[in-house]
């Protein structure tokens, strides 16, 4: 029953929290954020679009 009533709470401050503060900051921290693929695969997926980009270059200039 004190699991429940914890999360109660947890939820009730998460909500208080959120609607307390501005919507430009809460934008702000949205925009603030660093996209997923790099998050979590780092410069892999740079690396990987920029392979593939220069092997359909060098496909091209063969044909």
């Amino acid at each position: 029953m004190a699991k429940s009533d914890e999360l109660v709470t947890y939820i009730t401050q998460r909500i208080v929290r959120y609607m307390e503060t501005p919507r430009d900051v809460r934008r702000s921290q949205k925009q603030a954020r660093e996209p997923w693929g790099s998050k979590w695969f780092g410069m892999l997926p740079l690396a990987l679009k920029m392979w593939m980009k220069s092997t359909r270059r060098g496909r091209r200039e063969q044909h």
